[in-house]
């Protein structure tokens, strides 16, 4: 399977891929971001599919079906969203339905979207965690592969619980990503 790592942020979760032994063959990013080092630094190609807005105005089918030619023009396979920011709409799901995961820092179902850290903290939960799902259409919604809790501290803030959260995201995310490899298939 050839896959291509989809992220917007510091490239975290691409240096534990790497580091965890998946074959990266594409990095893809929607805006200049720490992951375009990290992917230089272990000699990947990268390519930035960079956002033209993120107002109303933004056409979201045109960007969607832009990052898809760019993956089919790889002949990627499986498509691993790792802190992306961009949501997609169909052209996407319509391409790689059933080949798109993602990771996200709670146990879905619960507190899905993009501030489910805050939001665990604000709704006073003991335990909150990470999950590993198929990307849907639905936001932070389809088939769960995997999920680990991770206990909210009495004193946790924000950044705090969030950066116990990477850790375990990072560790079961490479482990989901390689028994997808092994099975050759996501589900």
């Amino acid at each position: 399977m050839r896959i291509a790592i989809l992220a917007s942020g510091s490239g975290s979760i691409l240096d534990a891929m790497v580091a965890g032994g998946v074959p990266v063959d594409l990095v893809v990013v929607d805006r200049p971001c720490g992951a375009v080092d990290v992917a230089s630094a272990h000699d990947l190609t990268s390519v930035l599919v960079e956002r033209n807005s993120y107002g109303a105005d933004f056409d979201r089918d045109d960007y969607s079906s832009k990052v898809v030619a760019l993956l089919e023009e790889h002949g990627i396979d499986l498509v691993v969203m790792a802190g992306w920011g961009t949501i997609f709409s169909p052209p996407m799901f319509d391409a790689f339905a059933g080949r798109i995961v993602n990771t996200h820092p709670a146990l879905l179902p619960s507190f899905k979207g993009w501030h489910a850290v805050d939001a665990a903290l604000a709704f006073g939960v003991k335990v909150t965690g990470c999950t590993v799902h198929v990307a849907t259409e639905a936001v932070d919604d389809g088939p769960i592969l995997a999920q680990e809790a991770v206990g909210v501290l009495p004193d946790d803030t924000v950044e705090t619980l969030h950066e116990r959260i990477k850790v375990v995201e990072r560790r079961i995310y490479v482990q989901t990503v390689k028994s997808i490899l092994e099975r050759g298939s996501v589900l």
